[in-house]
């Protein structure tokens, strides 16, 4: 066989249909477009949801495509019996602690800590939010669960986190202040 002998398989290739080429063709006069009309004239029909200028649907429905909170708050999820895995007894767990050990991406972002799992050391772990069961795990285990403080801004105290300088002067006059 040589570069000469190469050709598609059959049926794998089809010629383009030339449109507006005469009656014998099948798509001549019209094309294929119908007869007048927005859809028969140059530059088309408008894009896929133009009703006529009537509001279009997806524009009349736009909670049937859910809702976006902009005041929704992230949390890392660590479930107890990662803490029973990574962490020995009497240790202090903390978001650094946690992003040190890789078990959350970033020390800044809020933590949460869920209950999945046994845990059986004691632990101090400090969180921005802790689950009933957790929680409950984490005391019976003979620990301690604190709760960090949320250090946000915006409306609501929700929306974006306080840039790093800012949280930093916030502990230091909270640390002042006890």
């Amino acid at each position: 066989m040589k570069l000469h002998d190469l050709q598609p398989a059959p049926g794998s290739t089809k010629k383009k249909t030339r449109v507006g080429r005469g009656i014998s063709a099948g798509k001549g006069k019209t094309a294929g477009r119908g007869t007048k009309g927005q859809g028969a004239r140059s530059g088309g029909v408008k894009g896929p949801y133009f009703e006529g200028g009537q509001l279009p649907l997806v524009r009349r429905l736009p909670f049937k495509r859910g809702f976006t909170n902009v005041f929704r708050i992230e949390y890392q999820e660590v479930n107890v019996d990662v803490l029973e895995a990574v962490f020995n007894a009497g240790d202090v767990v903390t978001p650094a602690a946690l992003a040190e050990k890789r078990i959350v991406r970033e020390a800044d972002a809020p933590v949460v800590i869920l209950g999945e799992g046994e845990l059986t050391k004691k632990l101090t772990v400090q969180a921005h939010r802790f689950s009933k069961s957790a929680k409950e795990k984490i005391e019976k285990a003979g620990g301690t669960a604190e709760t960090l403080e949320l250090l946000l801004t915006g409306a609501r105290a929700t929306v974006k986190k306080l840039p790093k300088e800012q949280v930093e002067a916030l502990r230091a006059e909270k640390a002042a202040k006890k």
